[in-house]
């Protein structure tokens, strides 16, 4: 497997207020999401899964969809960059994922980086990232890593955000609501 390497910055990075909640497949992202949403904070959604939601929808396959790798990686990172676009930098918001998450996501794919994903890495800007350790991966109709990819994606990821200029916070295997307080209290 290939190093991860982010190209360095040639643009100054806009403050934001925005905190990124990722990790390996099956680590609780999503879930950790809805319950800061449900406790008032504004929240995203993690894209992939929209998209594959979005293709199934248009009567594709998840298997088709997975089979054009680069495609699908692609479109996921535009609807991501779509959507920081969107939000007002001094907004406390919580990511389910980021940008830097499709750098992984290329890395552990062995896919090629496009122009779009390297130009978005330029300008990314985070308060803090909550990389949440891994929970027993458990499948489902878009989750289909097993235990060794679910751990080479996790690495990916730390590998990524730790040559970004965020603060990185890992968050250790607890229940749901107590992973949240966890989050809140390390803001």
């Amino acid at each position: 497997m290939r190093e991860v390497a982010i190209v360095q910055p040639k643009l100054v990075r806009r403050m934001t207020n925005w905190y990124v909640i990722t990790g390996g497949p099956s680590s609780g992202k999503t879930t950790t999401v809805d319950i800061l949403s449900k406790r008032g904070y504004k929240t995203t959604i993690e894209y992939a899964r929209h998209y594959l939601d979005m293709q199934r929808h248009n009567g594709r396959t998840v298997e088709e969809v997975r089979s054009h790798l680069h495609e699908f990686q692609l479109a996921v990172l535009n609807l991501q960059i779509e959507q920081e676009k969107t939000l007002l930098p001094d907004e406390l918001v919580f990511l389910d994922r980021a940008i830097p998450d499709a750098h992984a996501y290329y890395h552990f794919l062995q896919i090629e980086e496009d122009k779009e994903l390297l130009d978005a890495l330029d300008t990314v800007s985070y308060k803090k990232i909550f990389i949440l350790d891994c929970l027993p991966l458990i499948h489902d109709y878009a989750r289909t890593e097993d235990e060794m990819a679910q751990k080479k994606i996790h690495e990916s990821l730390l590998e990524v955000y730790q040559l970004l200029p965020f603060p990185i916070v890992r968050v250790p295997v607890l229940p749901a609501e107590e992973r949240v307080d966890f989050i809140l209290k390390n803001l």
